[in-house]
Protein backbone atom coordinates (compact mmCIF):
# COMPACT_ATOMS: atom_id res chain seq x y z
CA UNK A 1 0.00 0.00 0.00
CA UNK A 2 1.52 3.09 -1.31
CA UNK A 3 0.57 6.36 1.27
CA UNK A 4 0.10 9.42 -0.56
CA UNK A 5 0.46 13.01 1.11
CA UNK A 6 -2.88 14.11 1.93
CA UNK A 7 -5.72 12.27 3.91
CA UNK A 8 -9.35 14.35 4.13
CA UNK A 9 -9.81 14.47 7.93
CA UNK A 10 -12.76 16.18 9.56
CA UNK A 11 -12.87 19.15 7.44
CA UNK A 12 -9.18 19.10 6.69
CA UNK A 13 -6.08 18.28 4.37
CA UNK A 14 -3.72 16.55 6.88
CA UNK A 15 -0.35 14.85 6.15
CA UNK A 16 -0.94 11.23 5.82
CA UNK A 17 1.09 10.32 9.18
CA UNK A 18 -1.15 12.25 11.23
CA UNK A 19 -4.22 10.73 10.36
CA UNK A 20 -4.56 9.38 13.57
CA UNK A 21 -7.35 8.33 16.30
CA UNK A 22 -7.44 7.86 20.29
CA UNK A 23 -7.29 4.09 20.98
CA UNK A 24 -10.17 4.42 22.80
CA UNK A 25 -12.31 5.21 19.98
CA UNK A 26 -16.11 3.79 19.73
CA UNK A 27 -15.81 2.68 16.53
CA UNK A 28 -12.35 0.87 17.07
CA UNK A 29 -14.35 -1.38 20.08
CA UNK A 30 -17.14 -1.97 18.45
CA UNK A 31 -17.37 -2.08 14.53
CA UNK A 32 -19.92 1.20 14.42
CA UNK A 33 -18.41 2.93 11.48
CA UNK A 34 -19.77 3.36 7.68
CA UNK A 35 -17.32 3.31 5.29
CA UNK A 36 -16.94 3.25 1.18
CA UNK A 37 -14.61 2.10 -1.15
CA UNK A 38 -14.49 3.51 -4.48
CA UNK A 39 -11.96 3.75 -7.82
CA UNK A 40 -10.92 6.67 -9.78
CA UNK A 41 -9.65 5.80 -13.07
CA UNK A 42 -7.24 7.72 -15.82
CA UNK A 43 -9.11 8.84 -18.57
CA UNK A 44 -8.41 11.00 -22.15
CA UNK A 45 -9.98 14.17 -20.16
CA UNK A 46 -8.11 13.49 -16.94
CA UNK A 47 -8.97 11.59 -13.60
CA UNK A 48 -12.64 10.23 -13.23
CA UNK A 49 -13.89 8.84 -10.15
CA UNK A 50 -16.60 6.08 -10.66
CA UNK A 51 -20.08 6.61 -9.22
CA UNK A 52 -18.91 9.11 -6.49
CA UNK A 53 -22.10 10.72 -5.85
CA UNK A 54 -24.12 6.84 -5.66
CA UNK A 55 -21.15 6.29 -3.13
CA UNK A 56 -21.63 9.39 -0.80
CA UNK A 57 -24.90 8.72 -0.80
CA UNK A 58 -25.08 4.98 0.31
CA UNK A 59 -22.26 6.26 2.84
CA UNK A 60 -25.14 8.20 4.29
CA UNK A 61 -27.54 5.99 4.39
CA UNK A 62 -25.12 2.99 6.31
CA UNK A 63 -24.44 5.73 8.72
CA UNK A 64 -28.01 6.39 9.17
CA UNK A 65 -28.79 3.06 9.71
CA UNK A 66 -26.31 3.23 12.81
CA UNK A 67 -27.99 6.92 13.85
CA UNK A 68 -24.90 8.29 12.91
CA UNK A 69 -25.79 12.05 12.05
CA UNK A 70 -22.49 12.73 9.52
CA UNK A 71 -21.59 16.20 10.05
CA UNK A 72 -21.56 16.75 6.16
CA UNK A 73 -23.49 16.74 3.17
CA UNK A 74 -23.32 14.22 0.33
CA UNK A 75 -22.13 17.38 -1.55
CA UNK A 76 -19.99 18.43 0.78
CA UNK A 77 -18.07 15.01 1.08
CA UNK A 78 -18.00 15.01 -2.88
CA UNK A 79 -16.09 18.17 -3.32
CA UNK A 80 -13.90 16.77 -0.65
CA UNK A 81 -12.88 13.97 -2.20
CA UNK A 82 -12.10 15.90 -5.13
CA UNK A 83 -9.87 18.05 -3.00
CA UNK A 84 -8.04 15.23 -1.57
CA UNK A 85 -7.55 13.93 -5.24
CA UNK A 86 -5.82 16.97 -6.44
CA UNK A 87 -3.87 17.29 -3.44
CA UNK A 88 -2.40 14.29 -4.23
CA UNK A 89 -2.04 14.64 -7.31
CA UNK A 90 -3.29 11.19 -8.38
CA UNK A 91 -4.23 10.03 -12.07
CA UNK A 92 -6.39 6.92 -10.62
CA UNK A 93 -6.87 5.49 -7.51
CA UNK A 94 -9.02 3.73 -4.48
CA UNK A 95 -10.26 6.00 -2.03
CA UNK A 96 -11.54 5.31 1.08
CA UNK A 97 -13.80 7.47 2.91
CA UNK A 98 -14.84 6.05 6.43
CA UNK A 99 -17.31 8.36 9.05
CA UNK A 100 -16.78 6.22 12.87
CA UNK A 101 -17.81 7.54 16.02
CA UNK A 102 -14.99 8.90 18.09
CA UNK A 103 -13.62 9.07 21.25
CA UNK A 104 -16.56 9.82 23.57
CA UNK A 105 -17.44 7.33 26.62
CA UNK A 106 -16.75 3.46 26.05
CA UNK A 107 -19.42 2.05 26.42
CA UNK A 108 -22.14 -0.01 23.94
CA UNK A 109 -24.39 2.75 22.99
CA UNK A 110 -21.53 5.68 21.30
CA UNK A 111 -23.04 8.17 24.24
CA UNK A 112 -21.24 11.40 23.86
CA UNK A 113 -19.14 10.04 20.99
CA UNK A 114 -18.64 12.58 18.26
CA UNK A 115 -18.98 11.45 14.32
CA UNK A 116 -15.60 11.67 12.82
CA UNK A 117 -14.99 11.69 9.06
CA UNK A 118 -11.62 11.07 7.25
CA UNK A 119 -11.36 10.09 3.29
CA UNK A 120 -8.18 8.69 1.91
CA UNK A 121 -6.76 7.72 -1.45
CA UNK A 122 -4.11 5.63 -2.97
CA UNK A 123 -3.16 3.80 -5.54
CA UNK A 124 -4.26 0.45 -6.01
CA UNK A 125 -4.17 -2.48 -8.66
CA UNK A 126 -6.63 -5.69 -9.30
CA UNK A 127 -8.18 -6.82 -6.02
CA UNK A 128 -8.41 -10.65 -6.96
CA UNK A 129 -5.06 -10.80 -8.85
CA UNK A 130 -5.02 -10.72 -12.76
CA UNK A 131 -6.18 -14.48 -13.12
CA UNK A 132 -9.40 -16.13 -12.94
CA UNK A 133 -10.72 -16.77 -8.61
CA UNK A 134 -10.55 -19.96 -8.01
CA UNK A 135 -13.74 -19.90 -5.68
CA UNK A 136 -14.80 -22.27 -2.51
CA UNK A 137 -18.04 -22.70 -0.78
CA UNK A 138 -17.10 -21.17 2.90
CA UNK A 139 -18.94 -22.65 6.09
CA UNK A 140 -18.64 -19.06 6.54
CA UNK A 141 -22.54 -17.62 6.34
CA UNK A 142 -23.51 -14.23 5.53
CA UNK A 143 -24.69 -12.56 8.41
CA UNK A 144 -28.59 -12.87 8.53
CA UNK A 145 -30.36 -9.72 7.79
CA UNK A 146 -32.60 -9.57 10.84
CA UNK A 147 -28.88 -9.28 12.75
CA UNK A 148 -28.15 -6.67 10.97
CA UNK A 149 -28.68 -3.77 7.87
CA UNK A 150 -27.11 -6.10 5.55
CA UNK A 151 -27.75 -3.37 2.81
CA UNK A 152 -25.39 -0.97 4.73
CA UNK A 153 -21.75 -0.80 4.40
CA UNK A 154 -21.25 -0.82 8.30
CA UNK A 155 -17.54 -1.81 9.61
CA UNK A 156 -18.87 -4.24 12.02
CA UNK A 157 -20.34 -6.77 8.82
CA UNK A 158 -16.96 -6.88 7.58
CA UNK A 159 -15.40 -9.29 10.69
CA UNK A 160 -18.31 -11.84 8.91
CA UNK A 161 -16.47 -10.99 5.71
CA UNK A 162 -12.79 -11.21 7.24
CA UNK A 163 -13.58 -14.57 8.53
CA UNK A 164 -14.84 -16.40 4.85
CA UNK A 165 -12.40 -14.79 3.29
CA UNK A 166 -9.57 -16.48 5.52
CA UNK A 167 -11.17 -19.32 5.41
CA UNK A 168 -11.55 -19.71 1.36
CA UNK A 169 -7.15 -18.61 1.53
CA UNK A 170 -6.41 -21.02 4.35
CA UNK A 171 -7.79 -23.71 2.43
CA UNK A 172 -5.77 -22.42 -1.15
CA UNK A 173 -8.63 -20.49 -3.25
CA UNK A 174 -8.72 -17.35 -4.44
CA UNK A 175 -11.45 -16.01 -2.72
CA UNK A 176 -14.53 -17.76 -0.63
CA UNK A 177 -18.36 -17.90 -1.55
CA UNK A 178 -20.64 -17.38 1.14
CA UNK A 179 -23.92 -18.69 1.36
CA UNK A 180 -27.05 -16.79 3.38
CA UNK A 181 -29.18 -18.44 6.23
CA UNK A 182 -31.70 -20.35 3.67
CA UNK A 183 -28.95 -22.15 1.78
CA UNK A 184 -29.14 -20.37 -1.04
CA UNK A 185 -25.38 -18.23 -2.52
CA UNK A 186 -25.34 -14.75 -0.81
CA UNK A 187 -22.17 -12.97 -2.21
CA UNK A 188 -18.09 -13.47 -1.67
CA UNK A 189 -16.57 -11.65 1.40
CA UNK A 190 -16.35 -8.36 -0.66
CA UNK A 191 -17.93 -9.03 -4.00
CA UNK A 192 -21.44 -9.26 -5.69
CA UNK A 193 -21.56 -12.76 -7.45
CA UNK A 194 -22.64 -13.14 -11.04
CA UNK A 195 -23.69 -16.60 -12.91
CA UNK A 196 -24.51 -16.84 -17.16
CA UNK A 197 -26.20 -19.34 -18.08
CA UNK A 198 -27.31 -20.19 -21.99
CA UNK A 199 -29.85 -23.16 -21.53
CA UNK A 200 -32.38 -20.59 -23.09
CA UNK A 201 -36.34 -20.72 -21.01
CA UNK A 202 -38.99 -18.23 -20.73
CA UNK A 203 -36.80 -15.89 -18.68
CA UNK A 204 -33.84 -16.16 -21.53
CA UNK A 205 -32.76 -13.02 -23.50
CA UNK A 206 -33.03 -12.53 -26.91
CA UNK A 207 -29.20 -13.67 -27.20
CA UNK A 208 -30.41 -16.98 -25.60
CA UNK A 209 -28.22 -16.02 -22.32
CA UNK A 210 -29.55 -15.21 -18.82
CA UNK A 211 -27.29 -13.47 -16.35
CA UNK A 212 -28.67 -14.59 -12.99
CA UNK A 213 -27.23 -12.77 -9.49
CA UNK A 214 -28.42 -13.10 -6.04
CA UNK A 215 -31.71 -11.16 -5.01
CA UNK A 216 -31.40 -8.57 -2.68
CA UNK A 217 -31.89 -9.18 1.02
CA UNK A 218 -29.04 -10.78 2.11
CA UNK A 219 -26.14 -9.43 0.38
CA UNK A 220 -25.08 -5.80 0.26
CA UNK A 221 -26.44 -4.13 -2.96
CA UNK A 222 -22.87 -3.30 -4.56
CA UNK A 223 -23.15 -0.11 -6.77
CA UNK A 224 -20.91 -2.01 -9.31
CA UNK A 225 -23.22 -4.94 -9.27
CA UNK A 226 -26.08 -2.22 -10.23
CA UNK A 227 -23.78 -0.75 -13.26
CA UNK A 228 -22.77 -4.98 -14.74
CA UNK A 229 -26.84 -5.23 -14.26
CA UNK A 230 -27.69 -1.80 -16.40
CA UNK A 231 -24.78 -2.77 -18.83
CA UNK A 232 -25.45 -6.02 -19.15
CA UNK A 233 -29.04 -4.93 -20.06
CA UNK A 234 -28.60 -2.64 -22.43
CA UNK A 235 -26.12 -5.20 -23.95
CA UNK A 236 -29.49 -7.40 -25.27
CA UNK A 237 -29.03 -9.97 -22.01
CA UNK A 238 -32.03 -10.61 -19.84
CA UNK A 239 -30.93 -10.37 -16.28
CA UNK A 240 -32.50 -11.38 -13.33
CA UNK A 241 -32.25 -11.39 -9.21
CA UNK A 242 -33.23 -14.47 -7.78
CA UNK A 243 -31.91 -17.59 -5.53
CA UNK A 244 -28.94 -19.55 -6.12
CA UNK A 245 -28.51 -22.72 -5.56
CA UNK A 246 -24.67 -24.01 -5.24
CA UNK A 247 -25.65 -26.98 -7.30
CA UNK A 248 -26.95 -24.58 -10.36
CA UNK A 249 -23.92 -22.76 -10.24
CA UNK A 250 -21.96 -25.73 -10.34
CA UNK A 251 -23.36 -26.07 -13.63
CA UNK A 252 -23.58 -22.82 -15.45
CA UNK A 253 -21.26 -21.93 -18.10
CA UNK A 254 -19.80 -18.61 -16.41
CA UNK A 255 -19.51 -16.84 -13.18
CA UNK A 256 -18.09 -13.85 -12.43
CA UNK A 257 -17.59 -11.58 -9.48
CA UNK A 258 -17.97 -7.62 -9.71
CA UNK A 259 -17.16 -4.87 -6.75
CA UNK A 260 -15.47 -1.64 -6.58
CA UNK A 261 -12.31 -2.74 -5.70
CA UNK A 262 -12.74 -6.36 -7.90
CA UNK A 263 -14.14 -4.71 -10.58
CA UNK A 264 -15.78 -7.66 -12.94
CA UNK A 265 -13.40 -10.72 -11.75
CA UNK A 266 -13.90 -14.01 -13.55
CA UNK A 267 -14.25 -16.92 -12.26
CA UNK A 268 -12.38 -20.19 -12.81
CA UNK A 269 -13.94 -22.86 -10.83
CA UNK A 270 -16.48 -23.09 -7.59
CA UNK A 271 -15.17 -26.08 -4.99
CA UNK A 272 -12.53 -27.46 -7.85
CA UNK A 273 -15.06 -27.98 -10.32
CA UNK A 274 -14.00 -25.49 -13.54
CA UNK A 275 -16.51 -23.25 -15.23
CA UNK A 276 -17.49 -24.44 -18.51
CA UNK A 277 -16.27 -21.07 -19.80
CA UNK A 278 -13.39 -19.30 -18.21
CA UNK A 279 -13.18 -16.09 -19.43
CA UNK A 280 -15.87 -16.48 -21.12
CA UNK A 281 -17.24 -14.56 -24.19
CA UNK A 282 -20.00 -13.32 -22.03
CA UNK A 283 -17.50 -12.08 -19.22
CA UNK A 284 -15.37 -10.58 -21.47
CA UNK A 285 -17.67 -8.54 -23.15
CA UNK A 286 -18.61 -7.44 -20.18
CA UNK A 287 -15.34 -6.50 -18.16
CA UNK A 288 -14.37 -4.80 -21.98
CA UNK A 289 -17.40 -2.69 -21.65
CA UNK A 290 -16.96 -1.39 -18.37
CA UNK A 291 -13.42 -1.01 -18.65
CA UNK A 292 -14.74 1.38 -21.24
CA UNK A 293 -16.86 2.96 -19.25
CA UNK A 294 -14.37 3.64 -16.45
CA UNK A 295 -11.83 5.30 -18.63
CA UNK A 296 -14.55 7.29 -20.04
CA UNK A 297 -14.75 6.19 -23.82
CA UNK A 298 -18.72 5.20 -23.85
CA UNK A 299 -20.43 8.60 -23.98
CA UNK A 300 -23.89 6.83 -22.93
CA UNK A 301 -22.29 6.25 -19.35
CA UNK A 302 -20.62 9.66 -18.77
CA UNK A 303 -22.67 10.20 -16.30
CA UNK A 304 -21.35 7.86 -13.50
CA UNK A 305 -18.30 9.94 -13.68
CA UNK A 306 -17.11 12.93 -11.99
CA UNK A 307 -14.31 14.14 -13.86
CA UNK A 308 -11.53 16.08 -11.80
CA UNK A 309 -10.69 18.35 -13.93
CA UNK A 310 -13.54 19.62 -15.06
Amino acid sequence: MEATKFIWFNGKLVPWADAKIHVLTHTLHYGTGAFEGIRMYETAKGPAIFHLRKHMERLKFSADSLSMELPYSVDQLCNATVELIKANGLKSCYIRPIAYFGFGEVRVLPTNCPVEVAIAAWPWGAYLGDEPARVTVVKTLRVHPQTTAPGAKISGNYVNSMLAGREAVQRGYTEGLQLDYQGNIAEGPGENFFIISSRGGSSSGGKGITISTPALGSILPGITRWSIMTLAKDLGYAVEERAIKVAEALEADEGFFTGTAAEVTPIASIDDKPMKSSPGPVTKQIAEEFKKITRGENPKYLEWLTFVNK
